[in-house]
């Protein structure tokens, strides 16, 4: 066989060696990336959740919590969680740098997140997930909820509100010019008749800004009604 045939035969096959061996350290990495679990700070918008709490308060979970539930705990739209997401799907569980949440940081977020015991699982299930410090990641998610004015007919109504998914966003964006429907994502549950709110979602940028949604959130409600239960600051 001529030389430079054998030449051009073995450079091929050191091609395709090369080639072979990438793959196989692409798969590598990958196997590596997903054995390591999520990474902090990697991930593409925030999804702000607001959760009704007189929703909370008439569950049977609820009827237990009295800090959030007791008598005098007059609460309406409450911060959830402000949660990592992926374009498609989400981190949770991140290794932490800081575990313990220390009982000042909690005491400052009450107002808004009127539970102890949420807090602190926010933070392991979802704050570490955000790549930044405990205080930061808290001071971010009040941040964030400053930024929406709660319409006037949320704020402490003494008797139900019936409305409908599309109702209660348009209420929002009346009340807030920079919001757009699709920034805005109403969680229910699976009934098609009447249903109760179990998450109001409202989508940032990294930076804070407002931005549309993702995938996640573009199953939403579909119940022909929405009753949600009056403040009576106390359990129902």
């Amino acid at each position: 066989m001529p030389r430079g045939r054998t030449a051009r035969i073995g450079a091929g096959v050191r091609r395709h060696l090369l080639a072979g061996l990438a793959a196989l350290a692409a798969v590598a990495l990958a196997s590596l990336a997903h054995a390591r679990g999520p990474q902090p700070g990697q991930f593409d918008y925030y999804a702000l959740s607001l959760s009704w709490s007189p929703t909370y308060c008439a569950s049977d979970a609820g009827q237990y919590d009295r800090q959030q539930c007791g008598t005098g705990r007059a609460y309406a739209f409450v911060v959830h969680g402000l949660w990592p997401q992926y374009a498609q799907g989400w981190p949770e569980d991140c290794v932490l740098r800081e575990k313990w949440v220390p009982d000042d940081l909690i005491d400052a977020m009450l107002d808004i997140m009127p539970s102890k015991k949420l807090i602190i699982h926010e933070w392991k299930k979802h704050g570490g997930c955000s790549g930044l410090r405990m205080r930061r990641y808290f001071d971010l998610t009040r941040a964030l909820f400053g930024k929406l004015k709660i319409p006037a007919r949320y704020l402490s109504p003494t008797a139900p509100i019936v409305t409908t998914p599309q109702d209660l966003v348009t209420d929002f964006l009346k009340t807030n010019r920079d919001l757009t429907a699709g920034m805005l994502s109403v969680q229910c549950g699976n009934s098609r008749g009447a249903a109760r709110l179990s998450e109001l979602r409202v989508c940032f940028n990294k930076d804070g800004t407002l931005r549309p949604c993702g995938s996640n959130e573009r199953r939403q409600c579909r119940a022909e009604r929405l009753v949600l239960p009056p403040v009576r600051g106390g359990r129902p």
